[in-house]
């Protein structure tokens, strides 16, 4: 029995309530799992998975993005670069494409693929699916993006049905159960 009192007891020091005037909110869930983001955070420095500051190197006055997705919802952490800096053995280069930020989520019966291509027209998207791989291409006069991005499965072509709005294109893709992926 003490043991189960003991759990209760740590649950209980977790939680923080705050009353705003409708009851009280327990966000005890919420900081433990922005407590884990910090945690994660500090491994990534320690790993040296850490870039700050200028880059040095690059032609004056270029533009570029480049950072980190890290993505931490089953298992281990997966880390992602994007933007349009790249390391080359003579420097950091800023190429003109950008790598957009991808999400990919492996539903039961299809697959649901998310990128943020903020200042391109719907109409200069191009996306192009053939078995496992995903094709995504998007140029406007001051911004080009591309990726190839590695599908969970394979899926049908002829599914595809993307939606974008406010910079934000969502792709669903069926999957192809005849095509497994070996």
């Amino acid at each position: 029995m003490a043991e189960k009192e003991k759990k209760n007891k740590e649950k209980e020091e977790d939680k923080v309530e705050i009353d705003f005037g409708i009851g009280k909110i327990s966000f005890g869930g919420l900081f433990k799992g922005l407590g884990n983001l910090i945690d994660l955070a500090d491994r990534l420095k320690e790993e040296g998975v850490e870039k700050r500051g200028e880059i040095k190197g690059l032609p004056k006055g270029a533009k570029g993005v480049y950072g980190y997705s890290i993505r931490t919802l089953a298992g281990k952490p997966v880390i992602e670069s994007f933007g349009n800096i790249r390391e080359t053995t003579k420097g950091p280069v800023v190429e003109e494409v950008r790598e957009p930020i991808v999400d990919v989520f492996d539903e039961e019966d299809h697959i649901v693929v998310i990128a943020e291509l903020p200042g391109v027209s719907e109409d200069k998207i191009n996306i192009e699916a053939a078995g496992d791989i995903l094709n995504l291409a998007a140029s406007d006069t001051d911004r080009k993006y591309a990726k190839e991005i590695l599908l969970p499965s394979k899926v049908k072509p002829q599914s595809l049905k993307p939606t974008y709005q406010n910079g934000i294109l969502e792709i669903k893709l069926e999957k192809d159960k005849r095509l497994r992926r070996v």
